[in-house]
């Protein structure tokens, strides 16, 4: 993979921040931040989506290995139905930069727009493609989230979590038109604020109905 742009990053301590889960209708939004070492190269880092699931894996535990510093944060459904999706996304990405051990000088945030930090940040659009920072940090936060949906599959059963990780598919809607929505469903969502919304009409008692 090559990548673009260049941020100087042959110097130390620059982090790469990125998302993973702002579509799926349920679970916790996750965020990773890395800081590489430059003397301690690893091969093969591109945005996550474009990796099997194998290849991921493998990379995570070489990313734990290798970094400088790493931190997997997060913002949970009660944040985000709070916040918006926006919003929790941001102050997860802040919780993944403070969480790291060591203090970056600059954090690259993958996207356009960048959390408010203590440190110098710069958005870059697609940069889970460009950064290698951010690509490790893409790749450390989808493999966190995909093994907590998977988690959770045997906790909610007949959702699919484990297959679609919470993301709208029509198997998806289709089980929770079916089952209802569970404590892991961000209610903010349109689709599960319909589906509750019907289900309070449903069981509402008509007006017409005289108890005797």
């Amino acid at each position: 993979m090559q990548f673009g742009l260049d941020f100087n990053l042959v110097e130390e301590l620059v982090a790469g921040v990125d998302e993973v889960g702002r579509g799926p209708l349920c679970g916790p939004v996750v965020t990773a931040a890395v800081i590489l070492d430059p003397a301690r190269p690893i091969e093969g880092l591109n945005d996550s989506k474009k990796l099997t699931e194998a290849r991921r894996e493998a990379l995570f535990d070489e990313i734990r290995e290798k970094a400088v510093a790493w931190c997997i944060a997060r913002a949970e459904v009660e944040e985000i139905d709070q916040l918006n999706i926006l919003h929790a996304t941001m102050l997860a990405m802040q919780r993944a930069v403070e969480g790291l051990s060591v203090t970056p000088r600059l954090a690259l945030i993958d996207g356009n727009r960048c959390p408010k930090l203590a440190v110098p940040s710069a958005p870059v659009i697609q940069g889970d493609a460009q950064v290698p920072a951010i690509a490790a940090a893409s790749i450390m936060a989808k493999v966190s989230r995909d093994r907590e949906m998977q988690a959770l599959d045997l906790c909610y059963p007949g959702y699919g979590l484990a297959g679609h990780k919470g993301y709208p598919t029509p198997s998806h809607l289709e089980a929770l038109r079916r089952l209802g929505p569970t404590p892991i469903h961000r209610r903010s969502f349109a689709p599960v604020r319909a589906m509750l919304e019907q289900v309070s009409i449903e069981v509402e008692v008509p007006t017409s109905v005289l108890l005797v």
